[in-house]
């Protein structure tokens, strides 16, 4: 690799309502490319985090090698100017889960009030990315921001004499010359809390109506008094239009209807972004429709959002852009109707002329 990687190692994340219920099912193998190479030159990071990526050896090893912090990083990802930021931005993130590369120097953008959508074969990496924006998943190599704002890390200036030996045994001194230090759980919480999060399964709580799902988060987590979180519940819930199923259980409600419940229980905690995986996939195929005009609605009233899906009409009609992804990579992002209709790239090519 020409351009070294940055490593970084924020702290796990718990599940929180409103980004994601208390059972939000974890990366599974399809999520991950099941032929992605593991490290070779010019494919791993720099450095290697334990647990991460494949151990230290010669020439990959970090400059720092002191045991919990995180490893030393070059000055490729310097911090974004602020004036000119999107939203969103994504420098030269790598994630491995062990030996696995299963994203390879992910670079991208999202500007405020931008539909983005993910387009790829399944263990492209997709679904793996999404889960790293909103720091479900520890990027191993690489910073993401969100308006300007490092993601699970905080970045100063590197101190001098002794306070430098020291601030190298809490953090990570980059060949940039600055301190990075990982951010408290509270300070990751409320950066996450800035995202919204539908997966491909609902899982709502099924002892609670639809009315109590939505209204969990904002008064368990944003500490509304019970009878505003209850009023906030079912304004959200008529926008995805089920005033009529407020008091209804999961069980007595279709899949496209409890979907739309999952959609209203993230934006009850008034995100300004929303993460959608695959929210279709998992519905009967009369059910998608239903699930979709919620989406576009969102996208209508300036939601910025960010779609995994193989809803290629979705993509098509809502998409402000699109990127196509296969083995971990990206292979080619631009307007929708240039990426799906007239790809540049052969990988891109056969993916498209396969499934329209």
């Amino acid at each position: 690799m020409e351009t070294k990687a940055e490593e970084m190692q924020a702290p796990d994340p718990g599940n929180t309502p409103g980004n994601t219920p208390s059972n939000t099912p974890s990366n599974t193998p399809g999520n991950a490319p099941s032929n992605t190479p593991g490290n070779t030159p010019g494919n791993a990071p720099e450095t290697a985090v334990p647990g991460n990526a494949p151990g230290n050896t010669p020439g990959n090893a970090p400059e720092t090698a002191v045991p919990g912090a995180v490893p030393a990083a070059a000055p490729v990802a310097t911090a974004p100017d602020t004036a000119s930021t999107p939203l969103v931005q994504v420098v030269d993130v790598h994630k491995y889960f062990g030996d696995l590369h299963v994203l390879k120097g992910i670079n991208l953008e999202v500007q405020q009030g931008e539909v983005l959508v993910l387009l790829g074969p399944s263990g492209s990496g997709k679904s793996t990315l999404l889960r790293c924006l909103n720091q479900l998943e520890n990027i191993s190599a690489g910073r993401i921001y969100v308006d300007g704002e490092l993601q699970g890390m905080t970045e100063s200036p590197a101190p001098t004499g002794f306070a430098l030996w020291n601030a190298k045994r809490q953090g990570a001194i980059t060949a940039a010359g600055t301190w990075l230090q990982k951010r408290s759980d509270a300070e990751v919480a409320a950066q996450r809390a800035r995202m919204g999060m539908v997966f491909q399964r609902f899982i709502l709580f099924p002892h609670m109506t639809a009315l109590e799902n939505v209204a969990e988060a904002p008064a368990q987590v944003a500490g509304l008094p019970a009878a505003q979180a209850r009023e906030k519940a079912a304004h959200y819930l008529a926008q995805v239009g089920l005033s009529d199923r407020q008091d209804h259980y999961p069980s007595e409600l279709s899949g496209g209807q409890q979907q739309r419940v999952a959609i209203a229980r993230a934006l009850a905690m008034e995100p300004e972004i929303m993460l959608f995986d695959e929210p279709t996939s998992a519905l009967d195929p009369e059910l998608v429709g239903e699930v979709l005009a919620v989406m576009k609605d969102l996208a209508a009233a300036g939601m910025t959002m960010v779609v995994v899906t193989h809803e290629i009409g979705f993509a098509r009609e809502v998409a402000d852009n699109v990127v196509f992804m296969d083995a971990g990579s990206i292979v080619e992002q631009g307007a929708a109707e240039q990426v799906i209709d007239h790809p540049q790239e052969p990988r891109a090519q056969d993916f498209f002329t396969s499934i329209l």
